[in-house]
């Protein structure tokens, strides 16, 4: 049962565990914010394969939580739930990377589009049509989305995948790193600042409908069939869309890091 706490509690029982380290009200945070986790996994399980069991989500979540909890400041100038939900998707990502639960075809299809939308874009100075992408790929459209279709949950890495150093990426920013902290080192402050520059830069560069999904999504914190509601489209097509835009961030990003060196 959550624990429902008035804000001069919750702020006397983070006082405490900050102070004291207290077991007691580490506990009472973590009841209380446990509703956060199961939030979580239930959005990254979206697309995921059934043989991908969603408790098991939570439970990886739950470590990410309690991560966020050991080091979040008090002081910095962000709610703790803006915290939380990075670290704890950044711990159910880090499981799933672990336990390798991407199929290598899948992984090569991706890489493939991925591919294939950097090479357009560099001919072409502005992102490719899907019939420009299906026809350097030598496929159909129908094709090419039943492509979309079949590497769509890859996506639920997302920003994290987008904009990190690599696939598993030693010293990777993960879209909740890019949050300010007050507290940072210039050092740290100016390469979030860029890395935050050039993902606004690449988002604006996405089409209308690809900047729409990922804005409900990831923003507003719809889901995928209440995003299909808005558009008028099937949730498929939306994670279709949702697949094509986190490819296409990731083509322009490694476009943009190019052009730095």
């Amino acid at each position: 049962m959550v624990e429902d706490l008035r804000q001069e509690e919750l702020y006397d029982l983070w006082s405490e565990f900050k102070d004291s380290n207290a077991k007691s009200a580490k506990d009472r945070l973590l009841i209380h914010y446990a509703p956060l986790v199961k939030f979580v996994a239930g959005r990254v399980a979206v697309g995921l394969p059934q043989s991908i069991d969603q408790a098991d989500l939570v439970s990886y979540g739950m470590f990410g939580l309690i991560d966020a909890i050991e080091k979040f400041d008090l002081e910095r100038k962000i709610k703790f739930e803006t915290y939380a939900i990075a670290r704890i998707k950044g711990a159910i990502i880090d499981e799933l990377r672990a336990i390798d639960w991407v199929p290598r075809s899948v992984r090569a299809k991706a890489r493939i589009v991925e591919k294939a939308y950097q090479k357009l874009e560099a001919k072409l100075l502005r992102t490719p049509t899907d019939k420009e992408i299906a026809d350097e790929l030598g496929i159909t459209d129908k094709e090419l989305q039943t492509i979309f279709s079949r590497i769509s949950f890859i996506g639920v890495v997302a920003f994290d995948e987008v904009i990190s150093n690599g696939d598993k990426g030693d010293g990777a920013v993960s879209f909740g790193d890019t949050i300010a902290d007050k507290r940072a080192s210039s050092t740290n402050s100016f390469e979030r600042e860029e890395t935050k520059q050039m993902l606004a830069q690449a988002i604006n560069r996405l089409g209308d409908r690809e900047k729409v999904v990922l804005t409900l999504y990831y923003y507003e914190g719809l889901t995928l069939a209440e995003i299909g509601d808005v558009l008028g489209v099937t949730e498929s097509r939306v994670c279709q869309i949702h697949t094509k835009a986190v490819l296409q961030l990731k083509s322009k990003l490694a476009e943009s890091e190019r052009e730095l060196l």
